[in-house]
């Protein structure tokens, strides 16, 4: 099997399966996944188990089985890597429906937030931290509208003292930043939806160098799961053609908030020396008083 076939939707799906193999109804779950990925992406517990001839601790326990907390885990990188499997046009016709627009993409981003915080694993987050902290220079890869992510992050963690950058556009600069990486360096790759393939490559890349990789993401290809260290899983589904960046904005301010306490002593001094240069630049429209 190729690299690229192991990113297809029921091929992910199988490769979860235990060596051992499942119990006939799990098996029947994990048909009803596989043929019917759409109705279980949107459904509840209760109705994939009436799918699939079962009750829904079998549907809870199959999903531990593949390597999920229970259904919602499972559910929520069911839906975005079904989501990932259609054309933007595709996805809009899937977010149709009524009431306003603005209003069901609010809902949508604090459903977002609400899942993020409830799934969250701090001690990752602490491990990134320290491994940008430790680094000799972050290279953050971000393209496309998820650029925006990458910059935040890398914007503010410079703030707080450290060498941190963001490659955000054109392969040939992703490709000489990702030339002088080495072991002492650390890339962080953000994509959602449909991954860009040059994000994958650099993450492969500088494993290979001897990097410390780490993926933010909302359905990671097997090919950027292997490559990464640690993966931050963000839910990313919007209600239009487009992925919504509020959850992997919230991870990434998380992020630098978490290394801002690593060193405290070197944060407070970087801020410290970046607000005299914004003084001595006339930068801000409201200064300090400095009293």
């Amino acid at each position: 099997m190729t690299e690229r076939a192991t990113d297809r939707f029921d091929d992910w799906l199988r490769a979860r399966v235990p060596a051992r193999g499942l119990r006939p109804k799990a098996a029947a779950v994990l048909e009803v996944l596989l043929s019917q990925p759409r109705r279980a992406s949107y459904g509840s517990a209760a109705e994939l188990a009436q799918l699939a001839g079962v009750n829904v601790a079998t549907v809870t326990r199959t999903a531990q089985a593949l390597g999920f907390a229970g259904w919602p885990a499972l559910q929520q990188e069911l839906r975005a890597r079904y989501m990932s499997s259609l054309s933007a046009g595709q996805v809009a016709a899937e977010h149709s429906g009524t009431g306003s627009p603005s209003a069901r993409s609010l809902r949508r981003d604090l459903d977002s937030l609400a899942l993020l915080n409830r799934r969250m694993d701090e001690e990752v987050l602490l491990t990134i931290a320290e491994a940008v902290a430790a680094a000799r220079r972050t290279v953050i890869v971000a393209d496309g509208s998820y650029a925006a992510v990458g910059l935040a992050l890398a914007h503010n963690a410079g703030l707080a003292g450290y060498d941190v950058r963001a490659v955000t556009s054109g392969d040939a600069e992703l490709a000489n930043t990702v030339a002088a990486i080495g072991e002492r360096d650390v890339l962080i790759a953000i994509s959602f939806w449909r991954l860009y393939e040059s994000t994958v490559l650099a993450a492969n890349v500088a494993r290979a160098r001897g990097a410390r990789v780490f993926a933010v993401t909302d359905a990671a290809s097997p090919a950027l799961a292997e490559a990464a260290e640690q993966v931050v899983m963000v839910p990313a589904e919007g209600v239009a053609f487009f992925p919504s960046l509020t959850a992997g904005m919230a991870v990434a301010q998380a992020l630098v908030t978490q290394l801002a306490a690593v060193d405290p002593a070197r944060t407070s001094a970087s801020i410290e020396a970046a607000e005299g240069m914004w003084s001595k630049f006339g930068l801000l429209h409201r200064r300090p008083s400095g009293g």
